[in-house]
């Protein structure tokens, strides 16, 4: 007593015009041949103990057969919409009595046996409508032809159906545990930590089971068909066959949906990973993701935005039979960014501001009086720093810094600005900044456009060296400093101590040389000289040149390396 098991009944039951085949109660084969073919179109017969996988057309019903040869049988049915609602309805009718033949052995006339099937309507067991997992388990059917009758009103989507006469012993779906919810056990601004219970098809019959979590913005999903359909659903719909034409369920590895022989590729879930990422499809739906974390009760999703509400749903999945059920499904929004504090600037004062790696600051100025203009003046000690200055909430200014920068705009009456600093994505960044209303108070002194040292080859010495660099229009101080360094200092050495908001008082007075005042009105001859003395020879050593503003803040000009010549 069971369904029908013949592989080959999977096949559609009118594919052509040659007669189909069903089993009766006491042959082999129970002959049918239908005469209307638009409406079992498409119809085929599930077998036992085997899922199945197919496609409905919207507004186009499909109806599938199985026969339960002895009474008082066990059968469950179920059916799994994946993408759509779907309208389902189980019933039976008798199958046709034996031919009263004189014990011949002959069937009925095919004739005769087809109208007692397609003439009545049968008895109404179960009916559904909806997208949820639905079951029909009956622990003792009656003997008859089993009419599964389904409809989707929605769109054309696909569906999953298992039947069963054995369902005691086949469990080829997990079983949920007594508590099926996920649990949210941590929360952060990019991470959730979820846990939950072992399905007991794992921890009592020991069958393999691995879960699969499932995360989006959307909404939960009721079934991992769903999730898949989702997916892949960017092609594989467009390219479904137009009712009316023949086709076969195997056919169907060629509208993007995976083939029996070959389902373990296709949907081959995915390995435990630490950072969930889109590796299911190779045209994923933008926020879907979908990994699979063995069989581990316990994970973390990271790389998740900040005050965003997420949804995740767990499946556990039988790798035997790649059959699933799901678990609670829940949802949990991430924490907010931690708001940054807003440093105030004092009008004419010098800050110091730290930046993390890719990091922001916030600042704002308020004049306490009425102005024409404003004065931003940033000075980057390490990296170029990005400068973002907002009057009101209109964008002002948005400039990359190095070194030294001044920045005037055009002031307004009561207007509050707000400066953002963006630091550098190669390290923290250090900076200092001063706003002010009085353009004549400038607390950074100018700089040339090149502020590299040039040390003269030709008139290097054991015991001296001769360097220049350039100056500005602008009377300013200059102090210049030298430190004896091994023969092995190198640029990247040299690169680690680039600090340029580092003034002279961090010096040894013993390396101080001279500090003289230099300027030009010629931009062009802006230049001067140095000859430093009393070096030893063959010996390497690190020159600094500070120029020093009125305000009496200094910045550092490229240090440079020079050598003495061991022989003269």
């Amino acid at each position: 007593m069971l369904l029908l098991r013949c592989p080959l009944l999977l096949l559609l039951l009118p594919l052509s015009s040659r007669p189909q085949k069903l089993p009766t109660r006491d042959e082999e084969l129970f002959q049918m041949q239908i005469r209307d073919k638009a409406f079992f179109h498409d119809s085929s017969v599930i077998p036992d103990g085997a899922e199945i996988s197919s496609y409905l057309f919207r507004d186009t019903p499909k109806r599938y057969f199985f026969v339960v040869e002895e009474d008082n049988t066990p059968l469950a049915v179920t059916v799994t919409p994946c993408d759509a609602p779907l309208e389902w309805k189980l019933s039976v009718q008798e199958l046709p009595e034996e031919a009263s033949g004189e014990g011949s052995g002959e069937p009925e006339p095919l004739e005769q046996q087809k109208q007692q099937i397609t003439n009545e309507e049968g008895t109404e067991l179960f009916s559904y409508k909806g997208n949820d997992v639905e079951y029909f388990v009956s622990s003792s059917s009656p003997s008859g032809l089993y009419q599964l009758d389904l409809l989707s009103t929605e769109k054309d989507t696909h569906f999953k159906v298992y039947a069963t006469t054995t369902p005691e012993s086949d469990q080829p779906y997990p079983e949920l545990p007594y508590d099926p919810r996920i649990d949210v056990t941590s929360l952060g601004r990019t991470t959730v930590t979820l846990a939950w219970k072992p399905s007991p098809t794992a921890s009592l019959l020991k069958q393999p089971i691995q879960y699969c979590i499932v995360i989006n913005k959307e909404h939960n999903f009721k079934s991992l068909c769903a999730v898949e359909a989702k997916l892949s659903s960017d092609d594989a719909f467009m390219m479904a066959p137009k009712p009316g034409l023949d086709f076969s369920p195997f056919d169907f590895a060629h509208f993007g949906f995976p083939s029996d022989n070959n389902s373990g590729k296709e949907r081959g879930f995915l390995k435990s990973s630490s950072k969930f990422g889109r590796q299911m499809s190779s045209k994923p739906r933008v926020d879907l993701h979908k990994v699979c974390v063995g069989n581990k009760n316990i994970f973390t999703v990271s790389d998740l935005k900040p005050d965003t509400q997420y949804y995740f749903d767990m499946f556990a999945v039988n790798t035997n039979t790649n059959m699933s059920t799901a678990y609670v499904g829940t949802f949990a929004r991430t924490k907010e960014e931690a708001k940054q504090k807003t440093v105030e600037l004092k009008d004419g004062k010098v800050t110091d501001v730290f930046i993390k790696r890719k990091g922001a600051k916030f600042l704002r100025f308020a004049p306490v009086s009425s102005h024409q203009k404003v004065t931003f003046s940033v000075h980057s000690c390490l990296d170029a720093v990005q400068i973002q200055v907002r009057r009101d909430g209109k964008l002002l200014l948005s400039q990359n810094v190095e070194g030294v920068r001044h920045f005037q705009l055009r002031g307004k009456a009561k207007a509050k600005y707000l400066i953002r600093l963006k630091g550098s994505k190669k390290g923290a960044s250090m900076l200092k900044i001063l706003a002010t209303t009085r353009p004549n108070k400038q607390s950074f002194p100018s700089l040339p456009e090149d502020t590299r040292i040039k040390a003269f080859d030709k008139l290097r010495t054991c015991s001296s060296v001769t360097v220049a660099w350039l100056g500005t229009q602008e009377r300013n101080k200059f102090c210049i400093y030298k430190r004896e360094v091994d023969d092995n200092y190198n640029e990247e050495q040299k690169k680690r101590e680039q600090n340029q908001c580092l003034g002279p008082d961090t010096r040894k007075k013993s390396e101080k040389v001279l500090c003289k005042y230099f300027h030009s009105q010629n931009i062009q001859k802006a230049v001067t000289t140095e000859t430093i003395r009393g070096l030893q020879p063959g010996k390497s050593y690190l020159l600094d040149v500070y120029v020093i503003g009125h305000g009496g803040h200094s910045v550092k000009y490229q240090s440079k390396l020079v050598k003495t010549r061991k022989f003269c």
